[in-house]
């Protein structure tokens, strides 16, 4: 910690020297993307300045908030190399966005004033676990829910081993606990869908007042974030608040999924065959697990839907690479394959 600069420090560094900034360049770190621009907080020779920065030309990635980048008057012109990285599927739903870059903890939202929706959190799990960080399962609005330890232990069975924490934004109930994990050096993001109460936690962290929407008439709330923010909390943490997503924005991968279902995976390990599917395969401890009744039905069909969907999307990125290919050969390259054929 010798050495470090207070600014960065603030905005959750821990070690200057292993970000790796460029040489005479202003660091900092990003807090909002807007297209091509950035706005950044920078450490401008011991003064804080807050700057939106374009992007220099020969930039070696796009910046997202939670960036730890070099800037050069108005530009940026370095990224440093990221920790950990939550994504998700790019509009082609092949790809993946970077949502948030360099990060602790991810805070899984979810909402106990209606039911407990375990298919997104177990997926959302499995996005947190990718990225690296931590998941965290926060409950909110637990003063709307009559049946609190019901829905908390529904969602300790969904995903076995992350902590579940219970809050309420209105009475305050694990505000202090949820603060005592984003302390000094920490960087968090909230992950949850619209309505799940992610701005109205953060106001109850932080005793801001970000804009929230009146509640419809279902008594529903819907926030308004329609930007990725970094905010610096009075615990000393850095939270990102990112807009709420859905079920189709998930990236799901093995890794993550392997974590997130590691029941599942200890099962499978007394599997007859090594590569059973799980899914009639002669020999199979996990379907055995599950007419034996140890383990619950929904979770191994939650792992087939999951497994079903990350080959589909390796068989559409395989055809989109031998398409690009083909493209991609040269007329002389065409001619000469025409003419062997013609021989």
């Amino acid at each position: 910690m010798q050495g470090l600069s207070p600014i960065l420090a603030s905005l959750g560094a821990l070690d200057e020297t292993s970000l790796d900034f460029e040489p005479g360049a202003n660091p900092g770190r990003v807090s909002i993307v807007h297209g091509g621009t950035a706005d950044v907080v920078i450490d401008d020779h011991g003064e804080e300045r807050s700057v939106t920065c374009q992007f220099a030309t020969a930039l070696n990635l796009s910046p997202v908030a939670g960036d730890w980048v070099s800037t050069r008057g108005d530009y940026v012109v370095a990224v440093t190399r990221r920790r950990t990285a939550l994504t998700r599927p790019a509009a082609t739903g092949r790809d993946a966005q970077v949502l948030a870059a360099n990060l602790d903890l991810v805070l899984v939202v979810m909402p106990m004033d209606r039911d407990l929706n375990t298919v997104m959190l177990e997926r959302l799990a499995v996005m947190a676990y990718d990225s690296g960080a931590r998941p965290v399962v926060v409950l909110t609005k637990s003063d709307s829910a009559d049946i609190v330890g019901a829905l908390v232990a529904e969602a300790e069975t969904a995903v076995p081993g992350v902590s579940v924490m219970t809050t309420s934004s209105l009475s305050g109930h694990g505000i202090e606990d949820l603060s005592g994990l984003l302390h000094a050096g920490v960087t968090a993001v909230m992950l949850g869908a619209s309505g799940a109460g992610k701005t109205s936690l953060l106001n109850a962290l932080e005793g801001t007042n970000e804009e929230t929407r009146s509640l419809g008439r279902s008594g529903e709330g819907r926030h308004a974030t329609t930007t990725r923010r970094l905010y610096r909390l009075r615990s000393g943490g850095v939270l990102l608040d990112i807009p709420g997503i859905r079920l189709l924005d998930l990236m799901i991968g093995q890794e993550g999924l392997e974590e997130a279902f590691a029941d599942v995976v200890e099962i499978g390990e007394d599997c007859r065959f090594a590569d059973c599917s799980h899914d009639g395969d002669d020999g199979c401890a996990v379907e055995a697990a599950v007419r034996a009744g140890t383990l619950a039905a929904r979770r191994l069909e939650s792992w087939r839907s999951i497994q079903t969907e990350m080959l589909e999307r390796e068989r559409r990125r395989d055809a989109d690479l031998a398409a690009r290919r083909r493209r991609s050969r040269s007329p002389r390259d065409r001619s000469a394959r025409d003419h062997d054929d013609e021989g």
